[in-house]
């Protein structure tokens, strides 16, 4: 697939480059809003979503994002507090690793804010931080604290970049990032893909095609997928079906009632519950006032598989 045009209320254009079929930068804006994706190399695409530089230029922002896959973040400017699903708030340390999210995150900057962050994969978060990730679901870390003076060399050295050079903090984060990769077993890598492909192929992903698949019991897949995905297998099929069915709605125009038959919700009451959950907003505000930072997270799927497959959200 090559790089083509992508539209959002704020516009949006993917770019090509020089470093492969996967490698494109992804530019966007909406109002105080700037979002600018990269893909990783391929050498690191199995732990690595894209790259990312997220930008505010008003003095205080709000907004909302999706439940996700764990992100570091690095804070080149500005600092600002999240609010998790569960009531929580904490403020963003420089260098901050967020955890898996289960629920739609509020966040409040004081800007003008800037930041870098990278989507991190299952592989990705073993090879950063290691520990299980349920731990930190719905919760962040001082990376640089925990983990050592690296971060905070790095965070320094991209504070050093200027903003137009994004393909020179990219090169930076991924030679350093790089250095830290061990690749997993084989066994490991076997169980990843195979929950990977369990959820991005059914539209209400069912756990005994899991384990059906691996071969495992309920009881030793909800230990493995909580310790690379942050959450049991039923709840990461909630997860991911409401990111699909958001990204229809939003991008595709499908009928968010159409939608509640085929991905298998007891009712649209239980469907709007779960993308209220999920994604902080309600079917209709996708289809008719989705917010700036959802518009713009959402593009990555709007783009087609390479950056959707990248960050398993399509």
């Amino acid at each position: 697939m090559g790089p083509h045009l992508a539209e959002t209320g704020g516009g949006a254009v993917a770019l090509p480059d020089e470093r492969g079929p996967l490698s494109y930068t992804v530019a966007a804006a909406q109002g105080p809003v700037r979002l600018r994706y990269l893909a990783p190399p391929p050498n690191l695409r199995a732990y690595f979503g894209s790259l990312y530089l997220f930008s505010v230029t008003a003095d205080r922002f709000a907004d909302a994002t999706r439940a996700d896959v764990p992100q570091l973040r690095f804070m080149l400017d500005g600092g600002g507090d999240y609010h998790f699903h569960d009531g929580a708030v904490t403020p963003t340390p420089d260098v901050c690793l967020l955890g898996p999210t289960m629920g739609a995150t509020r966040f409040q900057v004081n800007g003008p804010i800037r930041v870098l962050g990278i989507s991190l994969l299952p592989a990705g978060w073993m090879a950063l931080h290691g520990g299980n990730a349920s731990l930190l679901a719905d919760r962040l870390c001082d990376l640089a604290a925990e983990k050592g003076d690296v971060y905070r060399a790095l965070l320094a050295a991209l504070r050093g970049l200027d903003d137009d050079d994004a393909d020179a903090m990219a090169d930076l984060c991924w030679s350093e990032l790089g250095k830290l990769v061990k690749p997993p077993r084989a066994a490991i890598w076997d169980l990843l893909g195979a929950v990977d492909a369990w959820l991005m192929g059914e539209g209400s992903p069912r756990i005994e095609s899991l384990a059906e698949t691996t071969d495992l019991s309920p009881r030793q897949l909800a230990r493995l997928t909580n310790k690379y995905y942050g959450a049991p297998p039923k709840l990461l099929a909630r997860k991911y079906r409401a990111l699909r069915c958001s990204a229809r709605i939003a991008l595709d125009g499908d009928s968010w009632q159409q939608l509640c038959e085929e991905a298998s919700f007891y009712d649209q009451s239980h469907f709007i519950r779960e993308i209220k959950h999920f994604i902080g907003l309600t079917p209709h505000q996708l289809q008719t006032e989705p917010s700036a930072v959802a518009q713009l997270t959402l593009l990555r799927r709007s783009l087609g598989g390479d950056v959707a497959v990248l960050n398993r959200l399509s």
